[in-house]
Parts: C-alpha cells; sequence; structure tokens
C-alpha cells in the first residue's frame, strides 16, 4: 500500500481529530469516538459507513454493508455516504450492474490527524467491466471537530482526464450522495408506517417533494432518529461548476448533489447537462455535510452556509 504525506497528531489519547487503519478501513474519531469509517478495499467504490452525528446517533442507513432490522433492501449500491456518477465516457460507475465499471482505490496521497480537523486525501482508477483506465479521481476528506450540535465534513472531487478526453454524461445517476437512516425518510418505509417522517428544505424555501430537480445552494434533510430530531445538510461551494446545483433528493432517503443531470430535472434534450474534461486536464467539485441537532433552524443551518460561504477562498 503506498502511503504518502502522513502526519501523525501528537496529542494525548482521544483528543483531537485522528485518522488510523482498522481491518483496511481508515476509522475517523472526534476525541476517541467513532465518526465514520472509509472503507476503500474490495468495494465497488470507496464510501463513508457508518456516519454518526452528535451523541453517536447513525445517520445512515445500514443495508448492504450491515443487516438489520427494519430497513428496505432496495438500491444495493447506495452505501452510505459516496461520489460516483452513472455515465463517464458511457461508463456506469454509479450502479453496481455486471456492466458497471469500478472506483479503484490506488494510493493514498495524505492522512493528517489534527486538534480540530483530520484531511484524508487518495488517488483512484476509474476502470471499465474490463479493468481498462478511463481516467482517475481524486477525493479529498476534511473531517471537522465541530461542535456540541454538529459534525461537519467537506469532501472534494477532482476528476482528472488522465488517459483523453473525459465527459460526465447527462443523468440523474449521482453523483454526491448520502443514503439516510431509514427513519429520516419522508416517505416512510413498511416498518415505519405510520410514524413521524422526516422532511425537506432546500435554501430556496422549497420543501419535501418539490425540491427533487430544482436548484439551491444547499438543502437540508431532518428527522426522528432515535427519539431526537436530527439532520443533514449539504452545501454546495460557491465555486463549484454550475452552483447552485440540482438536487437528486428522494422521498426514499436518497439524497444527492447533481450538476449533471439536466436532461432529467429540467426536461431539456439530452446532453444538456454533459460536462467534457479535455485530456490532461481536470475538475473540481466541492461539498459540505454538517450533521446537525435538531431541524434546519435549530441546527442554525443557512448561518452555517453563510459562514461557509463567507470562509472560501
Amino acid at each position: 500500500m503506498l502511503w504518502a504525506g502522513v502526519t501523525l497528531f501528537r496529542a494525548e489519547a482521544g483528543e483531537g481529530v485522528t485518522l488510523r487503519e482498522v481491518d483496511g478501513r481508515v476509522r475517523v474519531e472526534i476525541n476517541g469516538e467513532l465518526f465514520t469509517e472509509y472503507h476503500y478495499q474490495h468495494v465497488s467504490r470507496p464510501f463513508l459507513y457508518p456516519v454518526l452525528g452528535p451523541g453517536g446517533l447513525p445517520l445512515t442507513r445500514n443495508w448492504p454493508m450491515k443487516e438489520v432490522p427494519g430497513e428496505e433492501r432496495d438500491h444495493p449500491h447506495h452505501r452510505s455516504l459516496w461520489w460516483a456518477h452513472g455515465d463517464v465516457n458511457g461508463v456506469d460507475f454509479w450502479s453496481e450492474s455486471p456492466r458497471a465499471g469500478r472506483t479503484v482505490h490506488e494510493a493514498f496521497l495524505e492522512r493528517i490527524s489534527g486538534a480540530d480537523r483530520a484531511v484524508l486525501h487518495t488517488r483512484n482508477r476509474l476502470e471499465d467491466r474490463e479493468g481498462r483506465l478511463i481516467g482517475r479521481v481524486e477525493f479529498k476528506i476534511t473531517f471537522h471537530r465541530g461542535d456540541a450540535d454538529a459534525r461537519w465534513l467537506d469532501w472534494e472531487t477532482t476528476v482528472r482526464a488522465t488517459e483523453g478526453e473525459l465527459k460526465l454524461g447527462d443523468t440523474k445517476e449521482g453523483t454526491m450522495a448520502i443514503r439516510l437512516n431509514e427513519t429520516l425518510r419522508l416517505k416512510p418505509n413498511r416498518e415505519n408506517a405510520g410514524k413521524a417522517t422526516g422532511h425537506i428544505l432546500a435554501s430556496t424555501g422549497l420543501r419535501d417533494g418539490e425540491t427533487w430537480g430544482k436548484r439551491a445552494a444547499w438543502v437540508d434533510y431532518f428527522g426522528p432518529v432515535e427519539g431526537r430530531t436530527m439532520g443533514v445538510a449539504i452545501f454546495d461551494h460557491p465555486a463549484n461548476p454550475r452552483h447552485p446545483t440540482w438536487w437528486h433528493v428522494r422521498d426514499y432517503g436518497l439524497f444527492a448533489a447533481n450538476p449533471f443531470g439536466i436532461h432529467d430535472f429540467e426536461k431539456k434534450p439530452p446532453g444538456s447537462g454533459d460536462l467534457v474534461i479535455p485530456a490532461h486536464q481536470a475538475v473540481s467539485f466541492r461539498y459540505r455535510f454538517v450533521f446537525h441537532v435538531g431541524d434546519p433552524a435549530e441546527g442554525r443551518v443557512a448561518e452555517r452556509f453563510a459562514a461557509y460561504e463567507k470562509d472560501q477562498p
């Protein structure tokens, strides 16, 4: 395994934000408590699972990584928190069908623990079903210590056209995504029928089912988790291509930012959402995930986005 830029944080045990290898995964801890784990070996694509909010409450679905009662078994490619796209030079990196490509871990470029944040930077191969390399993608994930009411992480994806021109195609199947805890769903599953449900709010004021396929600077999905109201907000970085992005946010708990699916979202001609990366060039996308206590007002989501927007270069 190739490691580069590895820096160890020297502190008392249990302090700060730490990264460490555990059974082929990178475990992320805040003050000694599990936040999430980065899975990168023997998987269709790297992903974070589980994702635990303040108080250690689980904010993502367990299946298909783990079998637990009360969860639907749909969409086996919805692995907790991940980046993938359904059309890269015609190859599907979103699903796990027999024809789908794979995002294969190649190297760790940086792994830094720190008092207030930790950074995990990886390089990955985009391979078609025959194993042919069509490009590379880097994930730079910054895990923040957060505060009493929220934890957050920044995920930067850089797609590199290392083997020739790359086209990120026009499809709703993508891209920066999370599959939420089943009790957060806007439309409850069979196990939770008749119980309180989750809700969705966009920065534009649109709510619930109105948010699908619409543009917004941020969206918050919130609802009951183990007797408390919890939420997950995703911020679209102001410098991202096509900001504010479109949202592929579903009533069954899929929650994704997708700047490419214009044909599906706006009923425009096929290909309207294509984005071409010339050979030997790259494009980057940055997002922040905020895992917070309470509804959007209690979680200060608009306030947190304003601070995020102000602090970004």
